[in-house]
């Protein structure tokens, strides 16, 4: 199917969405009104119908709605994600209009727990193919924010280890580098390990926006597989202080603290910190290198245990400033410091052992963050986040012997089991991000967006006395502008179309021989232009139809560029990806009585050209690390299907199955007119069908009727795929991943509505042999406990 006609396709559905929802029947009558929170929060996108008919409508930005029916006396139901479910008594008179406000109760009156229901169901009711996941559900767990996304659809995590190690996301078959991580809207790049998906707990978010393929324009961003957006709270608290400690197997300790208040003044300040520490020391299965013969049988494998893998981090995020003062919404500066430490225990591959090699580091980060609704003129909201963040890392490999999976010792020729290396990076990257937002009237609204990121890196050799540095530094600015418009008729349909332009310039040092023995500096300089449009239209019955298009590019990260200083090489001459990205969904969400069911499916395909691979090279001496390369041209299509039933506050049963195409395009191989054998073969090393579930019951009132047991089940499956192109005879032995299915069982106790709670967790329940990269084996049964308290107003 061609690009043109995959276009035309989109299009023609977004327009065939416009006839409808837009008429009217001047014989009916009307109620309206406005949907608010107790506390007297707007509530939009709640849902609203006429209890016993076909007649509803959905609650617009702004939390007001207008209902049409025929007169007549009726129950009307308000409903929304996080919210309890009110009815009301209503007579809609005959060619008139009565008018009805009303306010919703939180599902719990305990600030900790109240979801931020509106902005759950504006982000599912939004036109482009997105959800928000709800972390309060989780933060009696020990689990992380990368353990909270695994529940989207269409998502996988993959880890390399236990606590602090690598880790990466795979969105709808793309992964890593192809998706993008937000907090609050500002991207994370450059930031340290600390911040890292699977070292942050659940608590430090209210929720995580996830964007699948078509970006809005007021990310600035230039993923083309998606976008993650972890939004912390931003709820007005007089005070409070969330607190927890957790203890488990492995010797892992993880702790959290958040404190702060807001004054009636406006002023606020607000403390984050947590901490993780963990040996990491559990038993795998992996042949294990003689040195008496050098050689490895791969045959045979040794129930072993890792000795090298110690890692820690310890972060600490201040703000203060004020809100809801007449020149500013919110404006908070912060500092965010951040150290770790972590052991390496292997290479790329498991049967590379490490047994002193180690990295240590630490991050600073100044921020400014400031927002206005209203700035100036009616309609016209401004935002604008800054920050600094200085990063330094020190790779140390200085052992004079290397070591095998027993423990056991053989000395080197020259020291250094990978490389002999004691080195410090230090990166210094500065971003800011601008976007406003301009509503003319009720149905239009335009945005604008600039954000912009300048990275440096500088080398420090100090092995040398004195110490040595690289005398041409690494460098690269990116600058994306972006501007759209959307078309809001009626609360139940909205069309956006929007460009973006992206500028990207990158220096640093390249060899001029064979040898690298002599490097001189070389830049340049890459400019390009995406556009897109999406729509979406609320049905009758709760159905919800959503399309969108976008020629989407991304830029090559810092790692692609200029690799990470020890494991991984980067290339400078490296590519930006492109990519044609369609998605088409449709969902259904409705109540009935004490039931709630929510389905959702969705269709995507992506034709990506200089396709950005990360392969595994060898080394000498049987050394290996990882490399980055474009790779022509990559097709993938696919569906996801997701769904979840709820009965009253007892039962939650869920669950997402994803499947993936994801196929060498290239008829030939890249720069020659010989065949590809890999053509029309899955892409290596991606994972393409795989699922999760869970269920959850909750006893409340057990013991004293503020008190609830929740018991949750969970899995996750993955089907086994290959991590070399799947017909160069490798279906088999080291280089499958074999089919994978992880069970959890998690109980906690709350008790005066989750001022205290205690959880115990069994993860991995079977003791089931779990991979992700390259043999790389993951932790088996694993059990962890932990305490919270809550105390606020």
């Amino acid at each position: 199917m061609t690009h043109n006609r995959l276009l035309f396709y989109i299009l023609l559905a977004l327009a065939y969405l416009c006839p409808f929802g837009v008429s009217a029947n001047d014989t009916m009558g009307m109620v309206s009104g406005k949907v608010m929170s107790s506390d007297g929060e707007t509530i939009d996108y709640a849902s609203v119908f006429l209890k016993g008919t076909v007649y509803s409508c959905t609650v617009n930005g702004r939390g007001l709605y207008h209902l049409k029916a025929p007169a007549g006396d009726y129950t009307i139901v308000f409903s929304s994600v996080g919210f309890e479910k009110a009815e009301h008594e209503v007579e809609i008179p005959a060619d008139g209009r009565v008018k009805l406000n009303v306010k919703l109760k939180p599902v719990t009156q305990l600030a900790e727990v109240i979801v931020v229901g509106s902005q759950v169901s504006k982000v599912r009711n939004s036109a482009y193919n997105a959800v928000s996941v709800n972390t309060q559900d989780l933060v009696n767990t020990t689990k992380t924010l990368s353990d909270a996304l695994g529940k989207a659809p269409g998502m996988k995590i993959r880890e390399s280890g236990g606590v602090g190690s690598d880790m990466a996301v795979t969105m709808d078959g793309f992964s890593g580098k192809h998706i993008k991580v937000f907090i609050d809207g500002v991207p994370q790049e450059g930031v340290g390990s600390s911040f890292g998906l699977n070292n942050i707990p659940v608590n430090f978010a209210e929720r995580i926006e996830v964007y699948r393929g078509v970006v809005p324009v007021g990310f600035g961003s230039d993923a083309i597989g998606g976008i993650i957006n972890i939004v912390t709270p931003k709820r007005r608290r007089q005070w409070f202080v969330d607190a927890s400690y957790s203890y488990g197997s492995f010797n892992t300790h993880k702790s959290y603290i958040n404190v702060g208040q807001t004054l009636r003044n406006g002023f606020v300040y607000e403390i984050n910190a947590f901490q993780n520490y963990s040996d990491n020391d559990y038993w795998i299965d992996s042949p294990v290198e003689d040195f008496a013969t050098g050689a490895i049988n791969r045959k045979k494998k040794e129930h072993v245990r890792r000795f090298n893998d110690t890692y820690h981090n310890e972060a600490v995020v201040a703000r203060l400033g004020f809100v809801n003062k007449p020149w500013a919404d919110r404006l908070l500066v912060g500092f965010t410091y951040s150290h770790m430490y972590k052991e390496i225990q292997t290479g790329v591959r498991q049967e590379i052992v490490y047994g002193q090699k180690h990295r240590h580091g630490h991050d600073v980060m100044p921020s400014v963050e400031y927002f206005k609704r209203n700035l100036f003129v009616r309609g016209l909201d401004v935002s604008f986040n800054a920050n600094y963040n200085r990063n330094v890392t020190v790779n140390v490999d200085t052992a004079s012997v290397r070591y095998n999976w027993r423990g056991e010792t053989d000395r080197l020729n020259s020291p250094g089991e990978q490389s002999y290396q004691n080195s410090k990076a230090d990166n210094g990257n500065w971003s800011a991000a601008f976007t406003s937002n301009y509503r003319i009237g009720q149905g239009h609204m335009f945005t604008l967006n600039d954000v912009f990121n300048s990275f440096h890196r500088s080398n420090e050799n100090l092995l040398t006395t004195p110490p040595t540095s690289d005398a041409i530094p690494k460098v690269t600015r990116k600058n994306i502008i972006g501007i759209s418009y959307r078309y809001m008729p009626n609360a139940n349909m909205n069309l956006t179309v929007f460009g973006k332009q992206y500028h990207q310039y990158v220096s640093g040092p390249m060899a001029t021989s064979s040898t690298q023995d002599n490097y001189e500096r070389v830049s340049r300089t890459v400019d390009y232009w995406g556009y897109g449009a999406a729509g979406t239209f609320l049905m009758p019955l709760g159905f919800q139809l959503k399309a969108s298009y976008e020629k989407a590019l991304r830029m090559p990260t810092i790692e692609e560029m200029f690799g990470d200083e020890d494991l991984e090489t980067g290339d400078m001459a490296i590519k930006p990806e492109s990519s044609h990205n369609v998605n088409l969904n449709l969902s259904y969400n409705a109540t009935f009585g004490n039931n709630t069911v929510y389905v959702e499916a969705g269709l995507i395909y992506r034709d990506t050209r200089d396709y950005i691979q990360r392969n595994i090279m060898s080394l000498s001496g049987g050394k290996f690390a990882a490399s980055y390369v474009n790779y022509g041209k990559v097709k993938t299509d696919g569906f996801s299907v997701s769904a979840r039933y709820s009965l009253s506050k007892w039962l939650s049963v869920g669950g997402n199955f994803t499947q993936m195409n994801i196929r060498d395009n290239m008829p030939t191989v890249m720069n020659s007119t010989v065949a590809n054998v890999s053509y029309k073969e899955r892409m290596p090393n991606q994972p393409y069908m795989f699922a999760d579930s869970d269920v959850n019951f909750y006893w409340v009132g057990l013991g004293d009727k503020e008190n609830t047991l929740t018991l949750t089940y969970d899995n996750q499956y993955t089907h086994s795929f290959c991590y070399y192109s799947s017909n160069l005879g490798s279906n088999s032995g080291d280089y499958m991943v074999p089919d994978q299915f992880a069970h959890n069982v998690t109980i906690s106790y709350g008790i005066k509505r989750g001022r205290y709670n205690i959880s115990f967790e069994c993860r991995n329940l079977t003791g089931a042999r779990l991979y992700d990269n390259f043999s790389l084996q993951k932790a088996g049964r694993a059990f962890y406990g932990k305490v919270r308290i809550y105390f606020g107003n």
